[in-house]
């Protein structure tokens, strides 16, 4: 591990539970470091009972530890016009869900687990506070819709669009092209072109749009849920009561053998073959 861990030693707790390293300050913990102390401290935290003082300890040093990544995902949005500060806040309460949710005995990379959920919260806070007044969803959309269309008519024509242009292009009436406009006084964003001032030539020339956007993997998924819900549909009841029990009540595969009368091994056979057969369901629709 790195320099900021190689200090450590064992914890005076040394029975036949998970010892644990002594760090210092997890703050300053390397997230590589931080992510092999994680497993570590994540095997503890599932043998303690939780409100005990030693569960606190674990559960706040996951916290302290892995706040690198918080701050890795509160970066991508430093150009929004809003405090960072307030950002990583927002982000804090995706990693403490995560770390809340999270099973170790899934063997899934936490890292993985957690993003999303801080990503989640962050992208929350920016739909819940950015719009100054509330404004119809319908309006909110077509207002992006109106950006598009009067930069293309724009490029196009090569002078400002009237209203009458844009309305034909959108297939919307003019008073509608009025009402979106004013529903955008509500917005408060940032041009796209706007330029990010530095001392270098290079750096004047660069413009919120380079640093921000991403493909939407959500897209992908909203296909997928749509190709995979009627294959669901046409599941035997038994079948359908062990997907919502894995993935929904997110039982482990024991706790459903309890529940269904029949051992974990049975269980892991039975998930395994029909996650086999959902899957080639959705390859042969694809």
């Amino acid at each position: 591990m790195g320099s900021t861990t190689r200090g450590t030693h064992v914890s005076a707790d040394t029975d036949a539970r998970t010892p644990l390293p002594h760090v210092p300050d997890p703050t300053r913990v390397t997230p590589q470091d931080a992510r092999e102390l994680s497993r570590l401290f994540f095997r503890r935290l599932a043998e303690l009972e939780e409100g005990t003082r030693a569960y606190q300890y674990t559960r706040n040093t996951l916290i302290e530890m892995n706040m690198s990544l918080v701050r890795f995902a509160a970066g991508r949005y430093r150009h929004r016009g809003d405090s960072m500060e307030d950002i990583v806040q927002v982000g804090m309460i995706g990693l403490i869900k995560a770390i809340d949710r999270f099973d170790i005995s899934r063997e899934v990379e936490f890292t993985s687990f957690v993003l999303p959920y801080i990503s989640g919260e962050i992208k929350r806070f920016f739909r819940d506070t950015t719009w100054a007044v509330h404004v119809p969803r319908r309006l909110q959309e077509l207002r992006t819709e109106l950006a598009k269309a009067h930069d293309e008519l724009r490029t196009r024509l090569d002078r400002e669009p009237t209203t009458a242009e844009l309305a034909t292009l959108m297939n919307l009436t003019e008073a509608e092209i009025r009402e979106v406009r004013l529903a955008s006084n509500g917005y408060t964003s940032a041009s796209l072109d706007a330029a990010l001032g530095g001392d270098d030539d290079e750096d004047k020339e660069s413009v919120l749009a380079d640093f921000i956007g991403a493909q939407d993997t959500a897209l992908e998924l909203v296909e997928d849920l749509h190709t995979l819900a009627p294959l669901v549909a046409g599941l035997p009841e038994r079948d359908r009561t062990l997907l919502h029990l894995r993935f929904v009540e997110e039982l482990t595969q024991a706790e459903i053998g309890e529940r269904l009368g029949c051992s974990q091994m049975h269980v892991s056979r039975l998930i395994t073959r029909l996650i086999a057969r959902l899957r080639s369901g959705m390859l042969a629709q694809s």
